[in-house]
């Protein structure tokens, strides 16, 4: 097998234990055993405090310990919500794509500006005031052709009902 297959083989195991290891202690820290270990911790220090006569270093323990678990689980938080925001949006992405009525520039608007989703907000703001207006609910509406498709759905909601008396 070529060296450079074997260096990529390597780095997959690297990165699968840092995965993994990141997995268990996302979870392992999101438990009810974590809380409830944090909790003894904090009452075993506190009760320990008149033994200590309230030393500075007593202090300094608690507050050393919990800044460092907390500098810790900000990488660990963020990990974990990154890895479930790309999880949503390739699933919504997955929607958007196999979906016919809907806009397939929607896909990945994440990568947008500000701007420019700000811009995308009103103009959904507006799809819903459109929306408001019908008294059907399952009607949708599509960024490509916001208008057009109202007043086609308008239409023919209008021609089917008038069949149905």
């Amino acid at each position: 097998m070529p060296k450079s297959l074997l260096a990529g083989n390597n780095m997959k195991k690297k990165i699968n234990y840092f995965e993994r290891f990141s997995n268990w202690a996302t979870a392992a820290t999101g438990s009810s055993a974590a809380f409830i270990i944090a909790v003894s911790t904090i009452v075993v220090w506190a009760v320990t405090g008149p033994v200590f006569h309230y030393s500075e270093t007593w202090q300094l323990i608690i507050n050393t310990g919990t800044t460092i678990v907390t500098f810790l689980m900000v990488f660990l938080i963020q990990k974990a919500q990154n890895k479930d925001s790309k999880a949503v949006h390739l699933k919504l992405n997955e929607l958007l794509a196999s979906h016919e009525g809907t806009s397939n520039r929607m896909v990945n608007i994440e990568d947008l500006t500000e701007e420019e989703l700000d811009h995308l907000y009103k103009f959904y703001i507006r799809l819903s005031e459109l929306a408001q207006k019908e008294s059907d609910l399952t009607k949708t509406h599509s960024i490509d052709a916001a208008k057009v498709n109202q007043q086609n759905k308008s239409k023919r909601y209008t021609r089917s009902n008038k069949r149905s008396e």
